[in-house]
């Protein structure tokens, strides 16, 4: 997708910051010129974080408006990448002093190239509506599940280094979406060994080498973490919502991938299925490589396998937008996992 329009760029850009005050930290936005009486010190960062919301939904703008405001500043925001590619987010980015949050639209590759950064899915900014009746649950893998789980990817793919293991990432993303609004998460013994990561310690070290979370009371096999990683925890849509975007992402229909493939493999699948709602979708090639800490070239290679195991039933490069199109098992004419000649790439 290429962020171009003959539209005028909205801007689309808040800030606020704690300041310290007799009493309390107070509130100041910039956008709205607005100073708070003193906060209470556990309230304070809650108060900050919904009042950026409140301005989001307020200058709320249809997908065709929307503009990558990194790139109208020149994309200052992050260190050089390869240009803005992908889908225009509202990305959530906290200053290094830990007490200034800025709200802005930026294309998907300037998002995942800014540090401290989370990405807000659209659908947590949405109006309150009066609550239903109750009604049975809708099935896993809709477009909040997928929301949450695509937003926790591209957070993860700024807030970790590249070199994190599909494995670890696995479980960072499990701990970001059951965390509670502490931070802190546990992690059962039975679902690390669903996850055919029991006992793999290594992952774990690596998360906290990363400054990403630390290890707290729990025992192996059931592991207990602290998430250091604030912007991973806003904003919190429900422990419901979040419970059920963590139980699809281990079994992500329709890409759920046959037990035993390497979490690499999962990952790319993962990946994939929070950006399907078809039967053949499409995406950036770089921004996916981005997502799963790979290289385009591994990229390539995994969708090779996800088609050799035919939970793809074939996928295509284009080499001139970099956008890759991939196609589930279900549109396929012959029902059988194949790529065309000289349409489907894998280098």
């Amino acid at each position: 997708m290429r962020l171009a329009g003959a539209h005028a760029a909205v801007r689309r850009i808040w800030t606020v910051e704690l300041r310290s005050r007799a009493g309390g930290p107070s509130l100041v936005c910039a956008h709205c010129t607005m100073h708070t009486p003193p906060l209470e010190t556990t309230s304070a960062r809650s108060a900050a974080l919904a009042h950026l919301a409140r301005h989001a939904r307020a200058g709320a703008l249809p997908g065709h408006l929307r503009t990558c405001q990194c790139r109208e500043h020149g994309c200052s925001w992050h260190p050089r990448h390869r240009g803005c590619a992908g889908p225009v987010l509202l990305a959530l980015t906290l200053d290094s002093s830990g007490r200034a949050w800025r709200l802005a639209d930026a294309c998907t590759a300037c998002a995942a190239a800014t540090s401290r950064t989370a990405v807000v899915p659209d659908t947590l900014l949405a109006s309150r509506r009066p609550r239903r009746p109750k009604c049975s649950p809708a099935p896993l893998g809709g477009p909040a599940e997928r929301g949450h789980v695509r937003a926790t990817l591209a957070h993860l793919a700024a807030a970790v280094p590249q070199s994190t293991s599909p494995a670890a990432r696995l479980l960072a993303l499990q701990c970001a979406l059951r965390a509670d609004a502490g931070g802190h998460v546990r992690l059962p013994g039975g679902l690390l060994r669903g996850m055919r990561l029991c006992g793999r310690g290594e992952l774990w070290e690596e998360l906290e080498y990363a400054g990403w979370l630390r290890r707290t009371a729990g025992r192996h096999p059931q592991v207990a973490v602290h998430l250091r990683d604030t912007a991973a925890l806003f904003p919190q849509p429900d422990s419901r919502a979040r419970a059920r975007a963590a139980q699809w992402a281990l079994h992500p229909a329709p890409l759920a991938v046959p037990a035993g493939l390497p979490p690499a493999v999962r990952l790319t699948a993962l990946a994939l299925a929070a950006h399907t709602s078809g039967n053949t979708e499409r995406g950036d090639m770089n921004a996916l490589a981005r997502l799963c800490g790979h290289s385009p070239q591994q990229t390539a290679e995994l969708l090779d396998r996800l088609v050799a195991s035919q939970t793809l039933a074939g996928w295509q490069h284009d080499w001139e937008t970099d956008e890759i199109f991939w196609q589930l098992p279900s549109a396929s004419r012959t029902g059988r996992s194949h790529r065309p000649a000289d349409d489907y790439s894998a280098s």
